[in-house]
């Protein structure tokens, strides 16, 4: 998937766009969106949400990731050394402009679990009342009065005994469309090896997720199976919009290449009748690399 970058990030934006309208009718995608979701949080030195946002590069943020929950009543939010006074009002920002703002729960580390239906329902309890419509005593608002968009799924491990279809279930039940409240965005952002783990996949087969987000980069099999497991996610959930994950760091396996984008991911995943996007892991290796700005175009 991967080749040099360096030539292609010096062509001009007139360049690019050359390529584009020289290309033949068999790259061209049809069932574009334009839509790029992008995964904050994960180094400091990406810059603020409210530049993010500004960017005008993502239709959609997520915040990760709340790292730490589970039967223990503990709960961590790692967002890597940014200063978390000043973020609600960032959300606040983004939401202004038209661009939502996400959780994502989960990630690398090992310190959470959902072992039973009270430990989801509990799980739900915090998030609605610490980034959410609620306001409970004693629970610590991180971000201040500042109402989440969403919640994501980003699950690395599990065990069968998880009960994410629980905490689900009970956030669908939160998803306001009229009124005071406002939609909430459940999503889940999954490796793209299907079927997917039990604990993930019991959660995603309740049929409410909005949208899932297919990671084709850190997996050895992707690289080369990654249509397949694409057509089979899309099949299996038609009712679920379908983004493409991408990595924006051309060290990370499966990185592909913008002409490989332009060619190959975008007209392929478009084939879908449920395909939704693009998603980019992450604003740092994105503001490094430009990657976004190259390939927005063919989401």
């Amino acid at each position: 998937m991967a080749a040099p970058l360096a030539s292609w990030r010096a062509a001009s934006v007139l360049a690019l766009a050359a390529i584009v309208c020289l290309a033949g009718p068999a790259a061209a995608a049809g069932n574009k969106t334009g839509q790029v979701t992008v995964f904050w949080g994960r180094n400091k030195d990406e810059g603020t949400l409210r530049e993010a946002c500004d960017s005008g590069l993502y239709t959609m943020v997520i915040i990760s990731f709340l790292d730490v929950f589970g039967p223990h009543g503990n709960y961590h939010l790692d967002i890597s050394g940014h200063p978390v006074a000043g973020v609600g009002d960032d959300v606040k920002h983004c939401q202004y402009i038209g661009v939502p703002v996400s959780l994502s729960i989960g990630g690398f580390c090992s310190g959470y679990s959902l072992p039973s239906k009270k430990a989801a329902l509990d799980l739900f309890d915090y998030l609605w009342n610490a980034y959410f419509g609620g306001s409970k005593p004693g629970v610590y608002r991180p971000f201040g009065d500042a109402w989440l968009d969403g919640v994501d799924l980003f699950l690395e491990h599990g065990t069968a005994a998880d009960r994410y279809d629980v905490l689900a279930l009970e956030l669908a039940k939160h998803n306001i469309r009229g009124g005071p409240g406002k939609p909430l965005h459940l999503t889940a952002t999954p490796r793209c090896e299907y079927p997917p783990a039990g604990y993930l996949k019991k959660a995603v087969d309740t049929g409410i997720f909005e949208r899932v987000h297919v990671r084709i980069y850190d997996d050895g099999d992707c690289e080369a199976y990654w249509h397949l497991r694409w057509d089979e996610w899309t099949k299996a959930y038609p009712a679920t919009r379908f983004y493409v994950g991408m990595t924006a760091s051309e060290m990370t396996h499966g990185w592909v290449h913008p002409k490989n984008v332009y060619y190959d991911v975008a007209p392929s995943a478009q084939k879908a009748d449920n395909y939704g996007g693009f998603m980019i892991w992450d604003r740092y290796y994105d503001k490094l690399s430009d990657y976004t700005s190259m390939v927005k175009y063919y989401a």
